[in-house]
């Protein structure tokens, strides 16, 4: 599902000065490099979704509460997030190639430590290790796969198969997750990422070439202020309902949170070399699309928790729940691959509007009408509806931020999309979790949990009416 927010990113990197020149290219059969530069990607996205399908045996194994749950899934997407255009700025300034394969290293490590993990907050550690190691080779795969096809028509395929194949991964995750935990325990989710990822930086040395580097500010305090920011947003969320929302801890992380975040935007208004170039803000439309990516992945990323959570207290163990979700998951990918269609007739606009206007519609749907005792097969229907809609709004919001960037800032408009994207997620799933820590029974929660849903897709839906103006067919 984020897999349209990136590959324009990479063209930005030919125009900057610079450092050291690049390896000359050598002919590489092409499928055998896109799955050599799928590899990161392809295993991150497996992770994050065959993650949900363990909890409950993570649960029982470690003794780990309903918070230790949430923070199990948002661990890692809070690394990923805050450390996301670090990784793009290092990519560019020590080379995509050495970065890509650095970040493989940590995740691995992440891996590993997740598997022998002893406890609950042992594991939680390992999950934002694993996020920092995501955070690094993604922005770096991406730009290695651009580089490696000197052909445009070329590059353009390889594109659209990688993110074919990354599309497929999302939606396989449940089903890989489910069969691991099934045969092995829940510990094999994490052992199957070691031979994945040496595999791919492996193949990376062999066959992708060295490219420029380039000379580009770290902005080290931006991104600090930036992580501290969000770290503590997130214990408030995760750990409020928990500990209660004026206890010290709480408060205090709300005021660090507060502080850290005026301290960044100042920074930013005044810095020499700001996260994002302001010329990005000079329309309302790139901070609209912005906006309508961290709604989607609010609703998104907290209905797979939900689901995979509320699939599980009835029973169905881990193969099971995922076998169940595959229907879900993969309603996204066929809305993905519809939207270009569309998008090509119609602009970028309409799909964003009608997918959302769908997506609303059937969230609303469930509130109404989902309970703990509503048949498999409605709620299937229902969530499939709702993800195909909102699969084919997405890469219209992905394609409006692009058109606003132009070349010229591409790559800075990529990462803060993709960073808006994962914090979205974030805080998606710590508000599911302050839901079913809050709420007596799964009687309250489907509704409560779904009237959030709702919430976020029409406030998306606002911000596409109000401030996305229409693009012509072909323009993206």
């Amino acid at each position: 599902m984020r897999i349209y927010c990136i590959p324009q990113a990479a063209y930005h990197g030919a125009m900057t000065t610079s450092l050291s020149p690049a390896a000359p290219a050598r002919h590489v059969p092409p499928l055998l490099m896109l799955m050599t530069l799928a590899i990161g990607f392809v295993m991150a996205m497996i992770d994050v979704t065959a993650v949900n399908t363990a909890l409950s045996d993570i649960a029982l194994s470690l003794a780990v509460p309903l918070t230790g749950l949430v923070w199990v899934v948002d661990g890692y997407t809070l690394t990923f997030a805050a450390l996301l255009m670090a990784g793009g700025a290092l990519a560019d300034r020590y080379g995509p190639k050495a970065v890509y394969q650095g970040g493989l290293s940590v995740f691995i490590l992440g891996s590993v430590l997740c598997a022998l993990a002893p406890s609950g907050h042992a594991l939680i550690a390992a999950r934002l290790l694993q996020g920092a190691g995501a955070a690094l080779f993604m922005p770096s795969s991406l730009s290695l796969l651009t580089h490696a096809y000197e052909d445009q028509a070329t590059r353009a395929r390889m594109l659209g198969t990688w993110s074919a194949i990354v599309g497929c991964s999302s939606a396989a995750g449940p089903l890989v997750g489910g069969l691991l935990v099934h045969a092995y325990g829940w510990r094999s989710v994490f052992w199957v990422n070691v031979p994945i990822g040496l595999l791919g930086i492996v193949l990376t040395q062999a066959l992708a070439p060295a490219t420029a580097r380039h000379a580009r500010a770290l902005s080290l305090l931006s991104h600090a202020l930036g992580v501290t920011a969000l770290a503590a947003l997130s214990f408030v969320l995760i750990e409020g309902p928990a500990l209660g929302w004026l206890s010290p801890a709480v408060l205090a992380a709300a005021l660090l949170a507060l502080a850290a975040g005026a301290l960044l935007v100042r920074r930013e208004r005044a810095g020499a070399h700001p996260l994002l170039p302001k010329a990005l803000f000079e329309t309302a439309a790139f901070a609209a699309a912005n906006g309508v990516g961290f709604l989607i992945n609010f609703a998104v990323f907290g209905q797979l928790f939900l689901l995979s959570l509320f699939i599980q207290q009835g029973g169905a163990d881990a193969l099971q729940t995922g076998l169940r979700l595959i229907p879900m998951m993969a309603a996204f990918a066929i809305g993905n691959l519809t939207s270009g269609r569309i998008t090509a007739r119609v602009g970028t606009r309409p799909p964003m509007l009608y997918g959302l206007l769908v997506g609303l519609g059937m969230a609303l749907l469930m509130l109404a009408g989902l309970r703990p005792a509503t048949p498999y097969w409605q709620l299937v229907t229902a969530a499939v509806v709702m993800n195909v809609a909102i699969g084919i709004a997405i890469p219209g919001m992905t394609a409006t931020v692009m058109l606003v960037a132009g070349k010229a800032h591409a790559n800075s408009a990529a990462a803060a999309l993709n960073a808006n994207r994962q914090i979205g997620a974030l805080v998606g799933v710590a508000m599911m979790g302050t839901v079913l820590h809050m709420a007596p029974a799964w009687g309250w929660r489907l509704p409560l949990s779904f009237g959030l849903i709702a919430a976020a897709y029409a406030a998306a839906l606002g911000l596409v009416y109000c401030h996305v103006r229409p693009a012509r067919p072909g323009g993206v």
